[in-house]
This record gives structure tokens, C-alpha cells and sequence, in this order.
């Protein structure tokens, strides 16, 4: 059973979307393994600061599914799927991995290349499974995030009270 990584950001009503976003997460897909809630500034736009996080998860579900299913629960939680690319947003789920699976059709792309263009993707990622390799780089994700250029990163683990 493959193991599916799905990064989960939000930055309007942040603590209530990202427990809500974990809740329907489990209900789905069974039990998640969480990484630490990192803050980080807003990317591409002047906006407020995101909560990310990386949660992990086993399932035998087609990969069109769990996608049709996070959209579901981004909209459950009042995201505009009208918004520009770089904007404010509820709740922001993207299946970044799932097995060693390699796809690219224009609707799904897996591994996404946020894995390696940003750290809030890549330190959370690192941090749960630090072990696996990319699967198209074969590089462990701990050494793609030690070898991250985190000159003037602005991004730390935070603990909400929920």
C-alpha cells in the first residue's frame, strides 16, 4: 500500500482550517503522521504569514480520488478555486507524493516541484520522511533540505493552542 504525502497550508482563519483540514484528513484516509506546524511568510504576494504543514498516510485509493477528495475538503473549508495562483487562501491541500508514483497530465503532477522549490513544503517533508528518496532525483529529502539554499528563510515551527 503506497504511502501518500499531502502538504496543507492556510493563511486566513489558519486555526480553524488547518485542525479542520486534519480532521477530515483522518476521516478519510485513517491515521496521519504529522509533521510540525511551520509559520512562514507569504510567497508571491503581500499577505499574512501561512501555517504549513506535511501529513502522511497509507491508502490503496487511485490517486484521481484522493485528489477529487482534497479539493472537496478545500472547499468544504471556503476555498475559491477562482483565486489567483499566489493569494490568500482557507485551506490549501496538494497531494506532493504518493508511493513512488511519476505523474505529469496537466491536472496532476507527482512528485509536485514544490517539494524542492520550497521550504514550506520540503523542511515538514524532510522532517517525516527524511529516509525516502525523490522519485525521479532519488536524493533522500534530508539531504535535499540540508542542501537547501535557506539564505534569508523566514519560516519556524510553531504550536497552536488546538
Amino acid at each position: 500500500m503506497p504511502t501518500g504525502y499531502i502538504s496543507i497550508g492556510s493563511n486566513i482563519d489558519k486555526d480553524k482550517h488547518i485542525p479542520a483540514s486534519i480532521k477530515a484528513l483522518t476521516e478519510r484516509f485513517g491515521q496521519l503522521t504529522l509533521s510540525s506546524i511551520y509559520e512562514s511568510e507569504s510567497i508571491g504576494f503581500s499577505g499574512d504569514a501561512f501555517y504549513n504543514l506535511i501529513a502522511g498516510f497509507d491508502s490503496d485509493l487511485d490517486v484521481k480520488e484522493i485528489v477529487d477528495q482534497l479539493r472537496q475538503i478545500e472547499l468544504d473549508n471556503g476555498r475559491n478555486r477562482e483565486c489567483k495562483k499566489f493569494s490568500a487562501r482557507t485551506l490549501d491541500l496538494d497531494l506532493v507524493l504518493y508511493g513512488d508514483l511519476v505523474i505529469n497530465d496537466g491536472r496532476i503532477q507527482i512528485p509536485r516541484d514544490e517539494i524542492e522549490r520550497y521550504a514550506f513544503v520540503l523542511e515538514p517533508l524532510a522532517e517525516i520522511a527524511g529516509h525516502l528518496r525523490h522519485p525521479v532525483s532519488h536524493i533522500r529529502y534530508a539531504e535535499l533540505w540540508e542542501n537547501f539554499d535557506k539564505t534569508n528563510l523566514k519560516q519556524h515551527v510553531v504550536a497552536p493552542d488546538w
